[in-house]
């Protein structure tokens, strides 16, 4: 007998209709008794955001213990509703928050990680069950305190399900019916990928692509399980979250993602000797604000230099408190911020044994006068920060320089 872990996000669980599709899922995945079926679901739609909308007309800075208490009852609401469905159709069902379902995790509220599920509990449930509806999204930390995963968690929540159980493959089922070379909203030649290998889809997710949540990335990665992302609303194949191949690396580029939710930051005048970096750097990621692009100016005289790199923008609040409360130590004289950039990325395992995608991609923004602000490069990226203004005209441009209308293109 299979195990199948089915994921649905928040549009698929809105309202009873799109329930009862869920349920037609469910049920041909179960067919008839030949698996079992772990459905991890988030909240409806909008219901997370009101509760965060609610928390902050009680308070101006909720506590974040109390928030993810609050907003943990979205899912507390689906798991609940979609098991007396299950239950009417005949079907062995019960539903499990996260705690119930002993998902351990670290105590950083809002931003939490798992540290380990308990298997053999949830393999017993599903002996005397047919399907187990699990929250995503939420866990407990050691002192028995609620905790959220953050924003997509319930996708981090499923794969890391199905690892757990052993699992024959992970969907996760939303709005979209796969992964596509860039977003169709932008690009109206975006082309659905029928395959992408986990780094590429860890580039992607980390630009901020909302397919997938990157940490889910990162737990099937690790473990090697397969991920199918697909549509709740169609039957066809989606796109499938595997290994690297050969036909893989074949492909030069597979997809162009963006990042609209970006800062630069510029710390003016730091002094221009060892440790400075550190000192800047290390609180930043004590407080799980990600760093990524990051550029250190030649020093003009030889003593101070100024230190320049991009934070998510609901962080920089954040960042510049912390920048404020260690200036002294850097010996800065000031902070420069702008949040009109953005990031857009050309990405491809392909890069790793071709040379010349940035000459190209740096060529083409230029045609359209798009100007580059920074770079920054990985084995199978570059991503160039740029004006937002321009960052829909560089994602066409991209697309079609690269020829991703196209079925795979070969080097």
């Amino acid at each position: 007998m299979g195990i199948i872990v089915q994921k649905f996000g928040g549009t698929s669980v809105a309202n009873l209709d799109c329930m009862r599709q869920v349920l037609a899922k469910v049920r041909s995945a179960h067919c008839g008794g030949a698996n079992k079926v772990v459905v991890v679901l988030s909240a409806m739609a909008g219901e997370t955001n009101r509760l965060i909308a609610m928390a902050r007309q009680w308070s101006p800075r909720p506590d974040a213990a109390e928030m993810d208490s609050l907003v943990s009852t979205g899912e507390q609401i689906s798991v609940a509703l979609f098991a007396m469905l299950l239950k009417d159709a005949g079907l062995k069902a019960r539903s499990l928050l996260g705690f119930q379902a002993e998902v351990e995790t670290d105590s950083r509220f809002g931003k939490a990680r798992i540290l380990g599920i308990n298997s053999d509990k949830l393999r017993a449930m599903l002996d005397s069950h047919d399907v187990l509806v699990m929250a995503g999204f939420q866990g407990v930390d050691c002192h028995g305190r609620i905790t959220t995963l953050g924003r997509g968690g319930s996708d981090t929540s499923a794969v890391a399900m199905a690892v757990a159980i052993n699992a024959d493959v992970c969907e996760i089922y939303t709005d979209v019916d796969g992964v596509y070379t860039t977003d169709p909203n932008l690009c109206s030649t975006a082309r659905k990928i029928p395959k992408i290998s986990y780094d590429e889809m860890l580039e992607m997710a980390s630009m901020g692509a909302k397919v997938l949540q990157i940490r889910s990335v990162e737990f099937a990665k690790k473990y090697n399980m397969t991920v199918h992302v697909r549509s709740t609303f169609s039957d066809c194949n989606g796109t499938f979250v595997t290994q690297e191949d050969k036909s893989m690396e074949a492909v030069l580029v597979s997809g162009i993602a963006y990042d609209k939710d970006q800062a630069r930051v510029t710390v003016l005048d730091v002094q221009d000797r060892p440790g400075v970096a550190s000192a800047l750097f290390s609180p930043l990621a004590d407080a799980g604000i990600v760093v990524d692009m990051i550029i250190q100016n030649t020093s003009r005289d030889g003593k101070t230099t100024d230190m320049t790199f991009t934070v998510p923008r609901a962080d920089l609040d954040e960042t510049l408190q912390i920048i404020e409360a260690i200036k002294h130590r850097l010996g800065a004289t000031g902070v420069l911020t702008d949040e009109r950039v953005a990031k857009v990325s050309v990405i491809g395992v392909g890069m790793r044994s071709h040379s010349g995608v940035a000459s190209r991609m740096f060529a083409a923004l230029h045609d359209e006068g798009i100007n580059i602000l920074m770079i920054s490069t990985s084995e199978i990226k570059v991503t160039c920060l740029i004006e937002e203004k321009y960052t829909e005209l560089a994602v066409r441009t991209l697309h079609d320089k690269f020829e991703l209308d196209k079925v795979r293109n070969a080097c």
